[in-house]
């Protein structure tokens, strides 16, 4: 049993190795940063652990089911990097060019903050794409259809069955910590800082989904030319 535990321990050490450079939650945070500034403090709260919840829902449900999903839609991996690229893109330039209108008077701010219903940016952008993109997806559809090789070389297979609870729980409680102490560093870097970060992290979205687009469009050729 000790050795199952210690099996256990190794492959969700390296399962979390694999996904944490994808999955990368300080980009969910930066999100929040950029696009949470004018939620509530007890709400942005709220929606940070949903989100959470939703970032571990969503690999569950890409590991167990993503490849028979892609398959029944008809939907390819390089697909999916491009159609996850124009969705990181588009947030990416509202963030870098904020819609400018004429400066509104004090009475119509507070009107508009009054009647405007607060976003929920849990599950897009903070779940997806900001933490499970294309990237992440990608990668444990790969992870999951690699189980028999696993199992041909000697690993239990309760322990195979548990590796991808533990490693994506564990990406999601990462996730969460990140972004709770989002409020913190809004706290030292203050407004002006806040909308920085928001416009330097917009480009390197546009840049991220960019490389996206380029990425699925080489496989596609890949796979043309190879047949």
């Amino acid at each position: 049993m000790t050795d199952d535990l210690i099996q256990l321990a190794k492959l969700a050490g390296l399962g979390l190795a694999l996904m944490l450079p994808l999955a990368n939650p300080l980009t969910s945070m930066t999100l929040l940063l950029s696009l949470g500034q004018h939620i509530p403090y007890q709400e942005r709260k709220r929606q940070v652990t949903q989100a959470a919840f939703y970032v571990v829902g969503i690999m569950m449900v890409t590991y167990y089911a993503g490849a028979w999903i892609m398959h029944t839609f008809g939907i390819s991996i390089p697909g999916l990097r491009i159609a996850g690229g124009l969705i990181v893109a588009s947030i990416g330039f509202s963030m870098v060019l904020p819609s400018n209108g004429t400066n509104p008077s004090e009475a119509d701010v507070a009107d508009a903050q009054a009647s405007r219903q607060v976003p929920n940016i849990a599950f897009v952008p903070l779940a997806m794409p900001g933490t499970a993109g294309p990237g992440t997806i990608a990668m444990i559809i790969s992870g999951a259809t690699s189980t028999d090789a696993a199992m041909a070389m000697g690993f239990p297979p309760w322990v195979l069955a548990a590796t991808p609870i533990v490693v994506f729980s564990l990406l999601g409680l990462l996730f969460w910590v990140c972004l709770r102490s989002a409020g913190r560093i809004v706290a030292v870097i203050g407004q002006g800082g806040v909308e920085a970060i928001s416009r330097v992290m917009g480009f390197l979205l546009v840049c991220m989904a960019v490389q996206f687009v380029i990425n699925g469009v080489l496989e596609i050729v890949q796979q043309y030319g190879a047949g």
